[in-house]
């Protein structure tokens, strides 16, 4: 038994020639991935397992949700402020200079610039994650928040505000889909990457009969590495780890093993 499984850990750690990242290819050039892939001479691709669908208006209504009777909104992602926006102007409806706004991360505040007024607004930035915003939401327990987010969203958000009781509602404004990835054979990469559970509910969507084989997996986030796991295939590289807090840092680590590299 011992034997098999030495063998099957050396099998895991052939030559990396090829990287499918599951997501849209970087528009800088100088991405890190197209470094990576220069210096350690392997071919990379992109494809975004997953895309994002707007909800017109009418699905919208359905939720029977008046945003107005709101006092601040909850943004963690530029898809979040696009389609928020994109629903009020289809409804008409203008956000009164009052209305608070609390986004995830300064990129995604300073994104709000496309449809509001920054200096005008109260706006309440987070450092990068939904944790960081949650000390400041804490400070503000008065105000009935809107959360306009996807269908398919993270639980520790809207769990934080049911649990410590405040005015909360959330508002599905968009689809997260599997994209088709029907003329692509995941298993002629050495490695593939999922950002979310989401890329890899894509990947059973598109290939029901996925077989891992001597494919090796890249993840980032632990919700995305406990979703490979469950789905039965093994996890070769994780992100983020206190020697790799980015996924690019957890590819090179694994490369240099994998292809001799000092």
């Amino acid at each position: 038994m011992s034997e098999v499984k030495t063998k099957d850990q050396k099998d895991r750690l052939t030559k990396v020639s090829s990287i499918l990242i599951s997501q849209t290819r970087p528009t800088d050039e100088k991405s890190p991935y197209f470094l990576l892939a220069e210096k350690y001479k392997f071919k990379v691709e992109f494809r975004p397992f997953i895309q994002v669908e707007a909800l017109d208006y009418k699905e919208f209504k359905k939720q029977k949700i008046d945003v107005l009777s709101h006092t601040a909104i909850i943004f963690t992602s530029r898809n979040s402020i696009d389609n928020f926006f994109k629903i009020c102007a289809e409804a008409k409806l203008e956000m009164p200079a009052d209305m608070k706004y609390f986004c995830v991360s300064e990129q995604t505040s300073n994104y709000l610039q496309k449809y509001i007024v920054i200096r005008k607004r109260k706006i309440f930035t987070g450092e990068r994650t939904a944790k960081d915003l949650e000390e400041i939401i804490k400070k503000h327990r008065e105000e009935k928040y809107l959360f306009p987010c996807s269908n398919i969203r993270k639980e520790e958000l809207p769990e934080f505000m049911s649990k410590n009781g405040f005015q909360f509602t959330e508002a599905i404004i968009y689809k997260t889909v599997a994209s088709d990835l029907s003329d692509i054979d995941p298993n002629s990469f050495d490695i593939i990457s999922f950002f979310s559970p989401s890329g890899v509910s894509s990947l059973f969507s598109n290939y029901p009969d996925f077989q891992q084989k001597k494919t090796r997996i890249a993840t980032f986030g632990p919700t995305t590495a406990k979703a490979v796991r469950d789905a039965g295939l093994i996890v070769d590289i994780e992100a983020p780890m206190p020697n790799a807090p980015s996924m690019t840092g957890a590819i090179e680590l694994f490369v240099k093993k994998t292809n001799n590299i000092k």
